[in-house]
């Protein structure tokens, strides 16, 4: 029996210039992450990122903390997120400040998310939702076709999610209420075997707690 473990970025820099760049808390975030799997006597077979910048300076914040040497890292764009910036300018909207509150941001998102999601304007978009989930699926054959050991992917939370929806037999509304419940460095453990591949756990985040209670975000 194999296990996969599916790891949501560190904080990224949604309020900066460049949103794909981790944030100091990133960086703690995904070091810390690495020294909990490395107590726990967790050491990854194969490691797989996908490719964009925020997964990759996880990952290396991963292997760091847990004291991990040079390691090969597979890039499987399969596992990026989806293009939330496209989908934003599908829906227009105005805010009294220079940018959004967190607040009007959450809102503004959650409306470009449900027009995205509902297939009826899929000719405005580059990935409609529909192909990001096939996508999500084809990476997500490839990474448990891999090894049968400890596989570790570093994801996003909208592939991360679509992971979990899919295998729980859900569709697009437990994707919504899946998505923005996904913590930075969360950890999602599924496991192979004889009956596919089944869900253990969701987002465990243990690793974030007891601490610093600024460490535990979601964006």
């Amino acid at each position: 029996m194999g296990q996969l473990l599916l790891v949501r970025h560190g904080q990224a820099s949604w309020d900066g210039e460049d949103y794909d760049v981790l944030s100091e808390r990133g960086h703690r975030q995904g070091a810390l992450l690495g020294a909990a799997l490395a107590a726990r006597g967790v050491r990854p077979d194969v490691v797989v990122s996908g490719g964009m910048r925020r997964h990759r300076e996880t990952v290396e914040n991963i292997l760091d903390g847990a004291g991990l040497g040079p390691v090969d890292v597979e890039v499987d764009g399969g596992w990026d997120e989806y293009d939330h910036v496209s989908m934003l300018a599908q829906v227009p909207t105005s805010f009294a400040g220079e940018k959004p509150t967190p607040a009007e941001f959450q809102t503004w998102m959650e409306q470009a998310t449900d027009r995205w999601i509902r297939g009826e304007y899929a000719e405005d978009y580059h990935e409609p939702f529909a192909e990001f989930t096939a996508r999500v699926e084809a990476a997500l054959t490839r990474a448990v076709g891999g090894s049968g050991g400890t596989t570790l992917v570093v994801t996003s939370g909208g592939p991360i999610s679509w992971a979990t929806a899919s295998l729980l037999g859900g569709g697009a509304g437990l994707w919504s209420r899946l998505n923005v419940v996904c913590v930075n460095t969360g950890v999602t453990k599924l496991v192979t075997g004889r009956r596919g591949v089944t869900l253990v756990s969701f987002n465990e985040h243990t690793h974030l707690e007891g601490g610093d209670a600024e460490l535990l975000s979601y964006r």
